[in-house]
This record gives C-alpha cells, structure tokens and sequence, in this order.
C-alpha cells in the first residue's frame, strides 16, 4: 500500500473514532464524509439544535505540532463554503450552526490514543 493508502487508512480510522466520541458526548451523526464540488466534509452532527460541522485531523506523531494547526485559513474558508452548500441543500440556513476541530492521535497500529474536541475552532 503507498503512502496516500496508508493515509487514506489512518483518516478512516480517525473519523470512526471520531464519530464514536461524538455519539458518547450526545451528539447525533447527520453525515459523514459528506461530498459535492467543493470538497469533503468530515462529520456533521446535531448538539442538541446547533449543527456542527467537525474537522478531524489525526497524527501518528506530534513532531511537526498539532494536527488543529493544519487546518489554516484556506482551510477553513472552504469548510465556510462547504458548510452554507450543506445548510442550503436542507433548508437549515437559519439554523445555529459551529465548526469544531477533532484531533485525533493514533498509536502505531493505528488506534486512537487521545482526541482533543476543540469546540468552536473557528
């Protein structure tokens, strides 16, 4: 398997744990890797009646820092887009709404060690 392989793996896992912590925490899962044009979203889930649209990031290591530091302005802005397409496509414009960052550190075999919700990220 090549390193984007390997990748892909390591982001699959990290989002079911994820998704599992989010449950655990209340939240119910709406989508997941939800696509169009523009990009992926993560996860979105419903706290009670706010939607939030969650970021995952994950790392094997924290040599190069925080896996919420990858997620720069670029980044967000197109998560913005991604998010106002998902409210549109449901007729939720009007609804509260957040972006929250999950990281998500895996051990060698590549189970989650730890995850940081970082709530109202950006």
């Amino acid at each position: 398997m090549g390193l984007k392989g390997v990748r892909q793996r390591r982001g699959r896992k990290a989002e079911e744990a994820a998704a599992s912590f989010l449950e655990t925490q209340g939240y119910k899962i709406i989508a997941r890797n939800f696509r169009c044009p523009w990009g992926e979203l993560d996860v979105v889930a419903l706290d009670g009646q706010e939607v939030v649209f969650v970021e995952v990031r994950s790392v094997t290591s924290l040599v190069f820092g925080p896996p919420q530091g990858s997620v720069d302005r670029r980044k967000r802005e197109r998560l913005r887009r991604l998010a106002l397409y998902f409210l549109q496509q449901r007729g939720w414009q009007n609804r509260p709404c957040r972006f929250d960052v999950l990281a998500v550190r895996l051990d060698r075999q590549e189970r989650p060690m730890y995850i940081e919700h970082l709530k109202g990220a950006f």
